[in-house]
């Protein structure tokens, strides 16, 4: 069995965002600005790669205050309760070139759910900055507030139950 090698989000070239649906006519998008991410593998193509990410609740941004706040708040995330958000890999399973569907448990506001992302490798080059072998990848999702009872889900509300997620990164080599 070959080494295992582990990749961590370089904080300055990877975001963890999100964008959801309000009043059904406008995409509304934020982010985690803390997040940590680490890929494991021993594979060059990632191809048995695991994943192991924490975000912390109170660096939700959605370029408002107000709205960062209920985000933060008792309405939503409830953040003083569950002040993070984790998620562990169980499988990878390849879907195209350099695509893989990475199922895991999601754990959030009290509530852990089996998700399946799909996970892109983008890349392996040195970076002439860090003087690092750094890594690109690309994580997509689609998650229902539902299933973590975040927010009111009513037929009117505005806020649609479905939720995008995208994750990019630079992910050096430690």
């Amino acid at each position: 069995m070959e080494n295992q090698t582990v990749w961590r989000n370089d904080k300055e070239h990877s975001r963890l965002g999100f964008t959801v649906t309000h009043m059904m006519i406008n995409d509304i998008v934020g982010q985690f600005n803390n997040f940590d991410l680490a890929v494991t593998a021993s594979k060059a193509d990632f191809s048995d790669a695991s994943f192991e990410l924490s975000a912390e609740i109170n660096s939700v941004f959605t370029s408002s205050e107000g709205r960062d706040e209920d985000l933060r708040g008792p309405n939503f995330f409830d953040a003083v309760k569950y002040p993070t958000l984790n998620f562990k890999s169980t499988a990878i399973k390849e879907s195209g070139k350099n695509s893989y569907k990475v199922t895991g448990n999601l754990s959030m506001h009290g509530y852990t759910k089996e998700i399946i992302v799909d996970f892109i490798y983008r890349g392996t080059m040195f970076n002439p900055n860090s003087k690092k072998i750094t890594s690109g990848f690309q994580v997509l999702a689609t998650l229902k507030r539902s299933d973590f009872k975040v927010g009111l889900i009513l037929p009117f509300d505005g806020l649609k139950d479905d939720v995008l997620i995208k994750m990019d990164g630079e992910f050096p080599k430690e």
